[in-house]
C-alpha cells in the first residue's frame, strides 16, 4: 500500500500539481559592452581555457564562465552577449568573470559592462491538460503541426511573450524581459485556457 502511495506522489510532483502553476526562470540573455573599442580576440584564444573562436565561421569568441554556468559571446567591438544565468545575480557573477578574462590578457577594463535583458526563458507547469486541437481551432495565433512537433506555439496578443504548450500542463514562455512580465503573461494565458475549458 505505501508503495504505491508512493508512486502516485512522485508521479503527481513530476506532471505538476492539478491547479498549480509553478514556472522558474531556466535562461536570461543580456547584452551589453565594455568599455574599449578593441578587444583581442586571437590572444585572447590563444591565453584563454574554454574558449572557442573560429572566425572565418563567426566573428565572436565564445568563453565558456564554470561558475556561474553561463557562456559569453565576446566581439572585437566589445559587444557582449552573456547567456545561461537563471537570475540577475549570476547575470552580474559573470560580467565579472568577462572583466577578469579580459584583464587576464592586458585590457584595462574600468568598470563592469552595463547590460540590457533581452530575453527570459521560463519553464514549469500550469497545472491542467491542455487540449491543444482545441486550442489550435479557437486561438488566434497558433502554430500546431503535431505530426512534426508534440508542442503547441502560441504568440500572446498584448504581450512580448510566446508560449510552447503541451498536452501535460508543460510549457516555456519565452520573449520577455522581467520575471514580472513573466507572471503577468503566464496569468493571462491560464485566464485565456480557462474560458476556452
Amino acid at each position: 500500500m505505501a508503495k504505491i502511495a508512493a508512486k502516485k506522489t512522485k508521479s503527481k510532483t513530476k506532471k505538476g500539481e492539478k491547479g498549480k502553476v509553478s514556472i522558474r526562470i531556466v535562461n536570461i540573455v543580456v547584452s551589453g559592452q565594455v568599455d574599449q573599442d578593441k578587444i583581442p580576440l586571437e590572444k585572447m584564444a590563444a591565453t584563454l581555457p574554454n574558449t572557442e573562436y573560429n572566425p572565418e565561421q563567426f566573428p565572436g569568441l565564445v568563453l565558456r564562465i564554470r561558475e556561474p554556468k553561463t557562456s559569453a559571446l565576446i566581439f572585437n567591438s566589445g559587444k557582449i552577449v552573456c547567456t545561461g544565468a537563471r537570475d540577475l545575480e549570476k547575470v552580474d557573477q559573470a560580467m565579472v568573470k568577462i572583466v577578469e578574462a579580459l584583464k587576464k590578457i592586458g585590457v584595462n577594463v574600468k568598470s563592469k559592462p552595463q547590460y540590457t535583458v533581452q530575453n527570459i526563458v521560463a519553464s514549469g507547469s500550469i497545472g491542467m491538460d491542455i487540449n491543444l486541437n482545441t486550442l489550435a481551432v479557437k486561438l488566434e495565433n497558433t502554430e500546431y503541426e503535431p505530426e512534426q512537433f508534440p508542442g503547441l506555439v502560441y504568440k500572446l496578443k498584448g504581450t512580448r511573450a510566446t508560449f510552447l504548450l503541451f498536452t501535460n500542463g508543460q510549457i516555456v514562455c519565452t520573449g520577455t524581459k522581467s520575471k514580472e512580465a513573466v507572471d503577468e503573461a503566464v496569468k493571462k494565458l491560464v485566464k485565456k485556457l480557462k474560458e476556452i475549458k
